[in-house]
């Protein structure tokens, strides 16, 4: 049996002001992100990950360069890039702000996952490259528990690929900056074994 352990990266300062961050942004952590990659690592630390797999964009390799530093081998894989926001990108996304993205959301929402963001891609397009991205994890046959970092609305697209969800339920699963997702494969199925968990983050009194 395969495992998949799924966390987003750590905080930004576009989360921390509630800012459209997609694959057009590629920002670091701030403090608090690497405050929470550093709780995630003294949690995990003595795992026995196999191997580590992250997004192309800066902040998933910054919330895990403990992990690599420690010498798990990883790999970058483009299909674990956050959506792209398009014109959006670096926008506030207040209801009073961008009222445009709330209605993207709510058509999504509503079963209307083919829509693309102007100028960047829709739920589809990303369920697409997270296929190929996934067919060459799952290929791996010597690696058993697997960590995965990546992107909050990519992570909830993902999900619903893995647990045979429509793309449309894909706002159903919650996440906060480390959260993590924890998954089994049994041959046949994917099982949610944690959703969210935050133990690891308890010792911080953070805005989460």
């Amino acid at each position: 049996m395969k495992k998949l352990y799924i966390v987003r990266h750590g905080q930004t300062d576009y989360n921390y002001r509630g800012v459209v961050q997609g694959s057009g942004i590629d920002a670091s952590l701030n403090d608090t992100g690497r405050y929470q990659a550093q709780l995630f690592y003294d949690m995990y630390k003595d795992f026995p990950f196999d191997k580590l797999y992250i997004s192309e964009l800066r902040r998933t390799k910054e919330s895990v360069q403990h992990f690599i530093d420690a010498g798990l081998n990883y790999e970058r894989l483009r299909g674990l890039d956050e959506i792209n926001w398009g014109e959006k990108e670096g926008q506030s996304i207040s209801p009073e702000e961008n009222k445009y993205y709330y209605e993207m959301v709510a058509k999504w929402q509503n079963g209307e996952t083919h829509l693309p963001v102007e100028g960047g891609e829709s739920p589809e397009d990303v369920a697409a490259r997270q296929r190929d991205a996934m067919k060459h994890i799952m290929a791996q046959q010597d690696e058993e528990n697997v960590l995965i970092c990546m992107h909050g609305r990519a992570m909830r697209v993902l999900l619903c690929q893995l647990l045979n969800y429509p793309i449309s339920s894909m706002d159903l699963f919650k996440h906060q900056n480390l959260g993590l997702y924890q998954l089994t494969y049994t041959g046949s199925m994917f099982r949610l074994d944690k959703a969210n968990d935050s133990a690891h983050l308890q010792k911080a009194d953070l805005a989460l």
